[in-house]
């Protein structure tokens, strides 16, 4: 019952401070993944890619699938629900009071500072997911993933071009698995 009681405060807790949508679970994600058992990096990495090509964002993913793993189908549903119900609270909330916060001074100024802080934790989480799937990590030391780097520094470049900036997303996540295949066999 105790990892019931911590997987609801956990998920609330990201719910509640992450700011931002998906993106901004990542921070906490990652904090969870260095305190508790529930997942790894490599597997918040995975996640984060699975999050990419399917409906529904990182945060939510993550927490049915950690709830899932420590609990069975109870804990992914309660787990879910902790990270959402406060942002439904939330939306409510200022659903009520729309037309007074849009021009409250002491709102603006709470979101001017809340967004330069958003973007920060989005960017340390970015250079982490960069490090967990470029490098591998183990006894302090990174050692490169070369075919991770090849895959990634050509789908880079490839989309700075004009031609291929139009491309689907879902087309490149298709070529990539698709490489990853092939060069892991």
């Amino acid at each position: 019952m105790n990892n019931f009681f911590l997987l609801v405060f956990e998920f609330f807790k990201t719910g509640l401070f992450a700011v931002g949508g998906g993106p901004a679970t990542i921070p906490f994600l990652m904090d969870m993944a260095k305190k508790r058992p529930w997942f790894s990096m490599q597997e918040l990495s995975d996640m984060i890619a699975i999050s990419e090509s399917t409906p529904g964002p990182v945060g939510i993913n993550m927490a049915t699938y950690a709830g899932f793993k420590t609990l069975g189908s109870f804990g992914g549903i309660v787990s879910t629900l902790a990270l959402t119900i406060p942002s439904i609270i939330i939306i409510l909330i200022i659903a009520r009071f729309l037309e007074g916060f849009q021009e409250n001074k002491i709102v603006k100024a709470v979101f001017a500072g809340i967004k330069p802080a958003v973007t920060a934790l989005i960017a340390v989480a970015v250079l982490n997911i960069f490090k967990v799937s470029l490098f591998d990590i183990a006894n302090g030391a990174m050692t490169p993933r070369i075919s991770s780097m090849i895959i990634g520094v050509v789908i880079f470049v490839a989309l700075q071009l004009k031609q291929t900036k139009k491309l689907h997303p879902a087309l490149w996540f298709l070529l990539a698995a698709l490489v990853g295949i092939i060069l892991k066999l």
